[in-house]
């Protein structure tokens, strides 16, 4: 399951939830660029680097160290492309 920065937004509640809900080793955090940037920069264009609210964001709902949630997202990235060294 992918989360964009819409779970930034005031009334993602359900989002939030779910972001909660979903197993650490199935998330994956998204950009969604150049749409739907996150409410910190909420109207502008969208871009990788605005990941950084995002990733506030789901750590601070699931009470994990941000360190923790890149970890995780990152090997569950690896794994979903086979992106393992051969």
């Amino acid at each position: 399951v992918s989360i964009a920065g819409v779970v930034t937004f005031p009334k993602a509640g359900e989002l939030k939830e779910i972001a909660k809900a979903v197993p650490l080793e199935k998330l994956l955090i998204e950009t969604d660029a150049p749409y739907l940037a996150p409410q910190p920069v909420r109207g502008k264009r969208n871009e990788p680097s605005y990941m950084k609210y995002t990733v506030d964001e789901i750590a601070a709902i699931r009470g994990i160290s941000k360190q923790s949630l890149i970890k995780a997202t990152t090997e569950n990235s690896i794994s979903l492309f086979n992106l393992q060294d051969k």
